[in-house]
């Protein structure tokens, strides 16, 4: 009875075994593009990074409510895709100088919310 079920067990198991193949339509640069702007540390106008940093340039970012029935443009999307263009500027910090959202319909958009700061580049510490 005993070899009887271990028999049936490890047949059991090896019919779970076989080559499989796993297909994705996510590929590794799509994933790390999405996720650069949280390379970029967010420093706001009034608390600006204590260490030297130099800057490498303006950036801003921006959204759109296209149709009255889409969410709201928010100021965190806009802050968002200010940090990606500073990390495509090779930047590792910004400074954010202004947000604002326009609720004003034009440019065939229902509302705006834009941020515009300073890419910079700061000292990274020691990654051990």
């Amino acid at each position: 009875m005993k070899t009887l079920l271990i028999s049936a067990l490890v047949l059991l198991l090896s019919a779970c075994a076989g080559e499989y193949q796993f297909n994705s339509n996510l590929n590794g640069e799509a994933i790390d593009d999405y996720f650069r702007a949280s390379d970029v540390t967010l420093y706001d106008n009034v608390k600006a990074p204590k260490l030297p940093y130099e800057i490498i340039g303006l950036v801003e970012g921006g959204t759109c409510q296209e149709q009255a029935n889409d969410a709201p443009a928010s100021i965190s999307e806009a802050r968002t895709l200010a940090r990606r263009a500073a990390a495509d500027k090779g930047a590792n910090g910004l400074i954010i100088k202004k947000c604002l959202v326009l609720k004003e319909q034009d440019q065939g958009c229902f509302s705006h919310a834009i941020c515009v700061g300073q890419a910079i580049k700061t000292p990274e510490a020691n990654k051990q």
